[in-house]
């Protein structure tokens, strides 16, 4: 018999490609989604394989999924700030009642429970880099808090299903991540820049650009994930590429891989937009003797083509 695994936000970005690779290491997989922010053609490729099962169902109501499950992986939630300042209360709702609704499944089917958790847990940080031992500086009450707090709430109630009811959790904090999938419309920095660049239009960079960020390809954090997955560490693990570069040099980079003759335009930094984002991965390196391989430039370069697909197809479309 295959193992199961569910997958909530399955045809999210980083969902998909966890239900490819699932799906390619021999197990059957429920993807969970109710596409507020996930995209059916992520998934479409895997409808008619007999171990693929696609719900579209809320996952902040009761989960029911029949027979054995082994794994589930949860990833519903927005993730760019575009989409959790535009669903507030769906962000905190998948946080809190999604999170028990899934928890809850795995306890029923004494399955092993995956969280996605985020660097955002760690707000605007005072500390750099950052380890899983700080316990962050966020802003409750700021716009952002809404995806911060709902993740540190999931955190705190995936351990306690762990250490009262015995549930197998792992906890994963994904740092920033891009890859073929991201939707062009994101709003995030990768995907902005990109479709800026190809579609000609100046490329937007808050503040003064000197904020960093660390960005990790997809490919590598499939496999930190389920390398998390497969081990019996419950504690939070970093995974995120710990290569730091600054906005602004970012947005000159892909100028440069796009060959784009944009320019930059500044503006307002937005409220608790975080100074500073980079992975201590020392944990994971121990742990899971895991690291990312892919080149940030290497990564980027299979962005942009896909980007450049998704283009030509909504012009002919």
């Amino acid at each position: 018999m295959k193992k199961t695994a569910v997958v909530t936000g399955g045809a999210g970005f980083v969902g998909s490609w966890l239900c490819d690779r699932l799906i390619s290491d021999g197990l059957r997989v429920i993807c969970i989604d109710n596409l507020i922010t996930g995209n059916i053609r992520n998934i479409e490729h895997l409808f008619g394989n007999p171990d693929f099962l696609f719900l579209n169902h809320d996952v902040t109501n009761f989960i029911h999924v029949p027979g054995e499950v082994d794994y589930i992986l949860h990833f519903a939630s927005p993730a760019s700030p575009l989409d959790y300042l535009q669903y507030p209360i769906q962000t905190m709702k998948v946080g809190s009642l999604g999170t028990h609704k899934a928890l809850g499944l795995a306890k029923e089917k004494k399955a092993t429970f995956l969280l996605a958790s985020t660097s955002e847990i760690y707000g605007d940080p005072l500390i750099h880099p950052q380890t899983e031992d700080y316990w962050g500086n966020v802003n409750t009450v700021g716009p952002r808090g809404v995806y911060d707090e709902a993740k540190r709430f999931a955190e705190s109630l995936t351990m306690a299903y762990n250490r009262y009811h015995g549930v197998q959790t792992r906890i994963a904090r994904i740092f920033n991540t891009y890859g073929p999938r991201m939707r062009l419309n994101d709003g995030r920095a990768l995907p902005a820049f990109i479709s800026q660049a190809l579609t000609g239009q100046p490329l937007t960079v808050f503040g003064d650009g000197s904020q960093t960020r660390s960005f990790c390809y997809v490919d590598d954090l499939v496999e930190g994930l389920l390398r998390l997955l497969r081990s019996d560490e419950s504690n939070p693990v970093n995974l995120g590429n710990p290569e730091e570069i600054t906005i602004k040099q970012f947005a000159e980079e892909v100028l440069e891989l796009t060959g784009s003759n944009s320019v930059l335009e500044y503006m307002e930094l937005p409220e608790d937009d975080p100074k500073v984002r980079q992975p201590d991965i020392t944990r994971a390196g121990k742990i899971l003797g895991w690291a990312p391989k892919v080149d940030r430039r290497d990564g980027v370069l299979k962005t942009i083509e896909y980007f450049k697909e998704q283009l030509s197809l909504s012009t002919v479309s």
